[in-house]
């Protein structure tokens, strides 16, 4: 006797013949994977979307960080205003951040530096290195690899004479944030430098990165294509190869890529 009280439907413990009784549960279960993987990449699609966004290293103003060949997911940012004074509320930007956003003098580009400047800094470099609110500011991500000096680069602001990479509308608004030798940075606006310090076209040239123009911070590299030779029998160039050796064909096919740098975070 059953102690529920419901007694089991005959219907469903009949068999049809010659059908083996595990193939409704493996066709639902075959029905179970499509589906999850169809929420999979729904949600791939929504994280893509409206959450990440895939960008490639073109240039060397961030290295060692970032290196040429470099593809990093970048988390978005959504920047949010306080209605009751007209400015950015407060957000997630600090100083020491590395940033992606749109190129000021052409929008259609995207680059990524460092924050080293937030609103209301009194900022200055002497020798290369920074100062904020006269303070040396501690950078252990920054390398000064050798140059010629340059002293509209090393020791900026400087209004002696112009740098003919300097964007003609920076210079001339430039020359009204200047306070006894340092610059200050306005409300809504972010000073950036490249850490390749002497080898960075940065906010020196061309201005402010606004809040607004912000697009996200880099999290991840997900994948790195080291720089290829002009010969094709030559594993690349950025790629330690001993001396005398002649590259293989494994060689070739697994040296495209710096797989040490894959799913590496970005600090």
């Amino acid at each position: 006797m059953s102690t529920s009280g419901v007694q089991p439907d005959p219907v469903q413990l009949q068999t049809a013949p010659n059908t083996s009784p595990t193939e409704p549960a493996a066709k639902t279960g075959v029905l179970h994977t499509i589906q999850a993987l169809l929420y999979i990449i729904v949600i791939a699609i929504f994280i893509i979307t409206f959450t990440v966004q895939p960008f490639r290293i073109p240039s060397a103003s961030m290295e060692p960080t970032l290196l040429v060949g470099d593809f990093l997911l970048v988390t978005k940012e959504s920047p949010s205003t306080d209605t009751s004074n007209g400015v950015f509320a407060p957000d997630h930007i600090h100083r020491g951040d590395i940033i992606i956003f749109y190129y000021p003098i052409n929008p259609s580009m995207h680059l990524v530096k460092r924050v080293v400047g937030i609103p209301g800094d009194h900022l200055k470099l002497r020798g290369g290195h920074v100062y904020i609110n006269d303070k040396p500011l501690s950078e252990s991500y920054a390398v000064y690899r050798p140059t010629p000096p340059d002293n509209f680069r090393d020791n900026f602001p400087r209004m002696q004479s112009a740098d003919p990479t300097i964007d003609s509308r920076w210079w001339i608004r430039m020359r009204n944030l200047i306070d006894d030798g340092e610059l200050i940075i306005p409300a809504g606006n972010y000073f950036v430098l490249g850490d390749n310090r002497n080898d960075s076209e940065d906010s020196r040239y061309w201005g402010f990165v606004p809040r607004a123009d912000i697009v996200g911070k880099p999290l991840i590299i997900y994948f790195s294509l080291r720089e290829i030779s002009d010969d094709p029998l030559a594993v690349p160039v950025d790629s330690i190869v001993p001396a005398g050796h002649r590259p293989s064909a494994f060689d070739l096919l697994t040296s495209f890529a710096r797989w040490g740098r894959t799913f590496q975070i970005v600090r």
